[in-house]
């Protein structure tokens, strides 16, 4: 884990060749989304493309966007992640594989080397980087220890964004005490809200969540806002209906009904205890009951609206859910097929609308009206951002032509 005071160094190179210093928070959403599409390419499972992310994130602590290629550090990530999570793969597929993807037109990558030992030469400085820490912790583990569908066995799913629930990752609460919890049972929920879950876990890698807060701190935050998107029934409530429907099914002053006589045979099998009713959960009374810091933890859901507010105004195609968790969880009016809102202020000149502070933008410098051009922000023109930014870093880098003094070059050549 790091502050943020070490994230703002880490990118201090960067913003001295970038207009906009939100260019910035939009290529950790650029570059989450061109592992996860590589990672889908070659078919590795969650878990693989989240220790890539994180491989790329811990990498560029140490270094910046314009004095390296990230396109051959994030073939470098993904190869390494690879070996690391037990699902290595050959590296002239991986080669192959980003070769191809690197080259399309949003990317415009032409130069991406067919050299397997360029790769290879990359995984040892990303090693030496990372420390030889190869092992990373990841929020799934946290999510399936607190909670399970409704039917009571453990998450599991086809589909490839999960991946990793039938498996069992890691320590669940069978298995040991949760340091940061009461280790008291599971939090039941719908499959559509676990599934929730595990994709707001899954978005939280476009920013740098990963490097600023535990994993269980951020599966909790998950959980948090799985309850605004589906939200839970009360205990009380329920136990309410369930009594009014029983005052009004029953008398008043209720006779014990007659009970029918029963052989020997069914005596000596009868159950010796009645089974009483399941009782309803408290979701808040659970999350309550867990050793954390719940005002971090409504941090840690705030800078994920955050991050879906941002992600909202970036085309992608890669999660089309981006923008309709961001419109559920900022009651934006937005429809499904809108454009994203205009926000008040001169754009700049990096074609960014500019921000007082560089924070999200609120509801008040937002525009209620729809641009009818379509602004987005694109993967052809964060390339090109970064594109230029290395440019501008060779040309400070080269060597500059001296002025010579004429007078004294004669001087010295006549002796």
């Amino acid at each position: 884990m790091v502050d943020r005071a070490t994230l703002a160094q880490a990118r201090y190179d960067d913003l001295q060749y970038v207009d906009d210093p939100e260019c910035l928070d939009f290529l950790a959403i650029y570059f989450a989304n061109l592992i996860t599409k590589l990672g889908k390419k070659l078919q590795f499972r969650q878990r693989v493309i989240a220790t890539a992310t994180v491989f790329f994130r811990r990498f560029y602590l140490k270094n910046s966007y314009c004095e390296t290629d990230p396109f051959t550090v994030i073939a470098a990530c993904c190869y390494l992640a690879a070996k690391a999570e037990e699902s290595p793969i050959h590296i002239k597929v991986i080669v192959a594989e980003s070769r191809a993807m690197f080259s399309q037109e949003n990317y415009n990558v032409k130069n991406f080397s067919s050299d397997n030992s360029k790769i290879a030469e990359m995984e040892f400085y990303l090693v030496d980087d990372l420390e030889g820490d190869l092992i990373v912790f990841h929020p799934y583990r946290t999510l399936l220890s607190l909670c399970r569908k409704e039917s009571g066995t453990h998450a599991s799913s086809s589909n490839s964004e999960e991946g990793e629930a039938d498996e069992g990752p890691g320590v669940g609460i069978e298995d040991g005490p949760r340091y940061w919890g009461t280790g008291e049972g599971q939090l039941e929920l719908t499959s559509a809200a676990l599934q929730t879950a595990w994709s707001i876990i899954n978005d939280t890698y476009r920013s740098q969540l990963c490097l600023l807060h535990p994993p269980h701190l951020i599966a909790i935050a998950s959980i948090y806002l799985t309850f605004i998107l589906h939200p839970p029934a009360r205990p009380d409530a329920a136990h309410t209906l369930d009594q009014d429907h029983a005052n009004e099914s029953s008398p008043e002053h209720p006779t014990p009904a007659r009970q029918p006589r029963r052989s020997s045979r069914q005596a000596n099998h009868a159950p010796s205890h009645t089974t009483s009713p399941k009782k309803p959960q408290d979701p808040i009374a659970f999350l309550a009951d867990l050793n954390v810091s719940l005002p971090l933890v409504a941090s840690i859901a705030q800078e994920i609206i955050s991050l879906y507010t941002l992600w909202d105004r970036y085309k992608e195609d890669v999660s089309p859910e981006a923008s309709k968790l961001a419109r559920e969880l900022t009651n934006s009016p937005m429809s499904s097929g809108a454009s994203p809102l205009k926000r008040t202020g001169s754009r700049s000149e990096s074609g960014l609308a500019s921000t007082s502070g560089g924070g999200t933008p609120s509801a008040e410098n937002r525009d209620d009206t729809v641009d009818p051009e379509g602004n987005y922000i694109t993967p052809a023109f964060l390339s090109s951002v970064l594109q230029r930014m290395r440019e501008a870093k060779l040309m400070d880098m080269a060597p500059r032509p001296v002025a010579v003094n004429k007078r004294l070059e004669r001087t010295l050549a006549a002796g």
